[in-house]
């Protein structure tokens, strides 16, 4: 009885989380302008204005610019910190490291406002892409060292030192050894904070400035009724470009357990 009663609260769950996001292609394909049933007919109207649409292109570009360099930074400042709380000891470790994963747990509005007073009225700078990167850098670095965290500590430390037993340098040892090692969490890293980043918005629209970012643009189109329905086709690319990549980041999150030789306990999918 216990079963079926987990069983059936799961399965409610599961409708509840993903059937509005099942219903984005149906409303995406729909004909009319008012998103609601019944549904008026199958069109790729919403497409061909999606095609259409420049300011929205823009956005796009902005976005993925956004995404690709946080992802980049975040996972290059998230390897330092993930190699230094595996395998190093040094004063206040678990403050430091408390203080650097702090952004999973404070409040987005907070950290939103803080950062735009910060920049704003005491550095006194004007609002561009690079403030938001660094923003978008700092609330996904602590996902990149959750998920570099777990590639270090599958590594055997006696590897690298015996390459450096051997003539190497620590740089050449961590190249040569290391990194080969961890490029599957490396991947997994730039891919989940790349998503993270494609779907920020409340930071996003704090620090954007005069260039909107893709989601402070579809935030802008609810105010258009006659306009809304072309955030249906660009959500359903967007989910399956989120899919897609979740894919991908879980077959290098297994392809490095396995080289590591370690038990999969589960992970994205």
């Amino acid at each position: 009885m216990k079963s079926w009663g987990l069983k059936t609260y799961a399965v409610l769950y599961l409708i509840f989380l993903y059937a509005p996001i099942a219903l984005l292609p149906l409303f995406a394909f729909n004909s009319g302008t008012i998103i609601a049933f019944p549904l008026q007919g199958f069109s790729t109207r919403w497409f061909e204005a999606l095609w259409d649409n420049r300011v929205l292109h823009v956005a796009v570009k902005n976005s993925l610019f956004v995404a690709m360099m946080s992802a980049i930074f975040s996972t290059v400042l998230g390897m330092a910190a993930a190699r230094a709380g595996t395998l190093y000891r040094f004063p206040f470790k678990a403050g430091i490291m408390g203080l650097i994963m702090a952004p999973l747990v404070l409040p987005e509005i907070i950290m939103a406002v803080a950062l735009l007073v910060v920049s704003v009225q005491i550095l006194q700078l004007t609002l561009n892409v690079w403030i938001l990167i660094a923003a978008h850098t700092l609330i996904t670095m602590p996902f990149t060292i959750a998920i570099l965290n777990g590639a270090f500590a599958n590594i055997d430390p006696s590897l690298e030192e015996a390459a450096l037993d051997l003539g190497e340098t620590e740089w050449s040892a961590f190249v040569r050894v290391t990194l080969p090692l961890i490029t599957p969490g490396i991947v997994s890293s730039l891919l989940i904070s790349f998503t993270i980043s494609l779907d920020e918005y409340i930071i996003a629209s704090f620090l954007t400035g005069s260039s909107p970012t893709m989601p402070v643009y579809i935030w802008g189109l609810t105010r258009k009724i006659d306009q809304l329905p072309v955030v249906m086709p660009l959500g359903t690319i967007l989910v399956g470009l989120s899919i897609l990549l979740l894919v991908i980041a879980e077959f290098f999150r297994r392809r490095g357990l396995a080289r590591a030789g370690v038990k999969d306990r589960g992970g994205f999918l």
